[in-house]
Formats: C-alpha cells, sequence, structure tokens
C-alpha cells in the first residue's frame, strides 16, 4: 500500500511522465518501474552512439539523461541514472566501453556519475513548471550539464594523478607539468559545444512533446 500510495508523488503534471502517467497508483507504480528500466535502456542505447575520442568519447549519453529527467521529473530521473549505474558497476556491458567495477578507474567515469546530480536539476526544473518554456529548460540543462562536467573533471584528474603517484606514465595529450590545464584542454574544451548544441535539442524536443500532449490531453 505505500509503495503506491508513494507512486503518487514519484511524478508531477508539469512533465512528459506525469501527463501520461495512469490515474490510479498501483498502475502508475507499474508505470514508472517500467520507465526506470526502459530508461536505462536508453541511456545504453546513447553510450554506444559515440565518436571515439581520447580520453572520453563523445556520445549522446548527456543528452538523453537531460531528455530523460526533463520527461520524468527529478524522482523519477535520478533513479533512472542510478539504475543505470548499477547495471554498468554490476557488470552489464552498457557503458561505451563495457562495464564492470574496474570502471571505477576509468577517466570517464566521474563524467557517469556527473549524470546523477544533472538529472536532479533538470528533473527538478522540469518538475516545476520548465517543460512548457524552452528557455527555462535550457537554462536548467546548461546548469545541470555543467555540474557533471564538474564532476567528471575532478576524477579525471584525481585518476591521473593517482597515475602519476604511482610513477605511471600519462597519455600522450596529458602534460605532467600542467596536469589541469591539459586535462581541459583535452576533455572538457572539445565537448563544450557539443553540449550546448545537445541541451539544445533536448530542451526544444521535450518542451514541444510535452505541448503536444498537453493539448491533447
Amino acid at each position: 500500500m505505500e509503495g503506491t500510495q508513494m507512486a503518487a508523488t514519484t511524478t508531477t503534471p508539469t512533465t512528459i511522465l506525469g501527463v501520461l502517467a495512469p490515474k490510479g497508483n498501483a498502475a502508475r507504480l507499474a508505470t514508472n518501474l517500467t520507465t526506470i528500466v526502459l530508461g536505462t535502456l536508453l541511456l545504453t542505447i546513447s553510450a554506444k552512439i559515440s565518436v571515439p575520442v581520447q580520453p572520453v568519447p563523445v556520445t549522446l549519453q548527456t543528452f538523453a539523461a537531460a531528455a530523460l529527467a526533463a520527461a520524468f521529473g527529478w524522482r523519477i530521473g535520478v533513479a533512472t541514472v542510478a539504475l543505470y549505474l548499477l547495471e554498468g558497476l554490476s557488470g552489464l556491458p552498457v557503458f561505451s566501453a563495457g562495464g564492470g567495477l574496474g570502471y571505477l578507474m576509468a577517466p570517464s567515469f566521474g563524467f557517469l556519475v556527473g549524470l546523477l546530480p544533472m538529472a536532479y536539476v533538470i528533473g527538478l526544473a522540469a518538475d516545476n513548471g520548465a517543460s512548457g518554456q524552452p528557455a527555462r529548460l535550457f537554462v536548467a540543462m546548461l546548469l545541470g550539464d555543467a555540474i557533471a562536467f564538474a564532476f567528471g573533471f575532478a576524477w579525471l584528474i584525481v585518476v591521473f594523478s593517482m597515475i602519476l603517484n604511482q610513477g605511471g606514465a600519462l597519455p600522450g595529450w596529458l602534460d605532467a607539468g600542467n596536469l589541469i590545464g591539459s586535462a581541459y584542454d583535452g576533455a572538457i574544451k572539445p565537448f563544450i559545444l557539443w553540449d550546448i548544441v545537445k541541451m539544445a535539442f533536448a530542451a526544444v524536443t521535450v518542451t514541444g512533446a510535452f505541448t503536444l500532449l498537453r493539448r491533447k490531453a
């Protein structure tokens, strides 16, 4: 009973999922659980669509995560990303280069973890009415994406600092004497424009779909 009652509070009418969700609590709970699982499948597919550049491939993951969070709201959005991360760390090949606990030391893992706060920020904005406002949703997506970048960059520095401290060799694109600067130039700077475009496309897609569904509801 508590689970079905909780289902009524996990979505809001200001999101696409909230508009489409059935009225009954039990049916809504089933819909939410199905949505989370299907959302992880979409994140998996988006991870496999990539341009293989080093050290972090350009994928559609941030686009998918932003769109899902905006469409589902923060609770379902964060739950979807969390389940996706658990799937990958358990060994399922859902990440761009597979899965498993070894991924914890991958330079790109911080960007994956950053999808959690990203989903929260974007989903919260959607829950508070941004789904029908392209500019507002776009700003929220840029903020969430910037947070994901910060997580990713911080973890990348940690991983390569550990390699240096252990006497290991860094990739050729990194300068040991200017680790932060060269890491930013190689792992952040080239992707900023890509993600601005992806966030703009995600915002337009979600707000367009939300507006259309509200008119038909």
